[in-house]
């Protein structure tokens, strides 16, 4: 038998691939003041509420902006959007416009009053924070997501998303990679060989 052999690593957040995603955010006693932070720690942790989760570490500048807000907008990002959220990671807030320096752009948040969302991202989920936990170098911001924001382009004719066509990007070990070919849908392993051909017919 062929055993695969293994190298014990110390412990590190090997978690990977993850979103990458931009969050954008506010500041409350003056909204004009706006940023837009990269992060790869953002995940699902409810559903009913609806509710997702971001950590950032407590020096960078949106930390201060969310936390005094209680709002921020996750934005997933595409392909054509993969330079400026890699500078959107690397440069501060607290003396770089980024919007000016990469040519993205905020509107308004449904449901938001202070935190805006980034136009032209594929997925907007606009958020406010209900719980805020110290873990050391990051504090998680849980937000309940109170509208989402989908772009037109992206929904067809019934209204259904067709979020694979989005070219959408994650981040895995310090590299930004798109999404591939689709593999197979939710229960497809179990699926009729009918429901399995019409379904990924679709995605070839």
């Amino acid at each position: 038998m062929d055993m695969q052999k293994y190298r014990i690593l110390p412990p590190s957040t090997m978690l990977n691939p993850t979103p990458v995603v931009l969050v954008s955010c506010a500041e409350k006693e003056q909204p004009e003041n706006k940023n837009m932070i990269t992060l790869a720690w953002a995940g699902t942790v409810n559903s009913e509420p609806p509710m997702v989760s971001v950590s950032v570490r407590k020096e960078r500048h949106s930390h201060g902006l969310i936390l005094g807000s209680g709002e921020f907008v996750v934005n997933l990002t595409d392909e054509k959007m993969a330079r400026a959220v890699d500078f959107c990671g690397v440069k501060s807030g607290r003396d770089t416009d980024k919007a000016r320096e990469t040519g993205l752009e905020y509107m308004q948040a449904e449901g938001l009053t202070i935190a805006p969302a980034v136009k032209g991202a594929p997925v907007s989920l606009c958020c406010k924070v209900r719980q805020v936990l110290e873990l050391g170098s990051h504090d998680m911001f849980l937000g309940e997501v109170v509208s989402v924001m989908v772009r037109e382009d992206l929904l067809d004719a019934k209204g259904s998303l067709h979020l694979e066509k989005a070219g959408l990007i994650t981040y895995s070990h310090g590299l930004y990679q798109k999404l591939g070919d689709v593999l197979g849908f939710f229960g497809w392993s179990i699926a009729r060989e009918d429901v399995l051909q019409r379904r990924m017919s679709a995605y070839h």
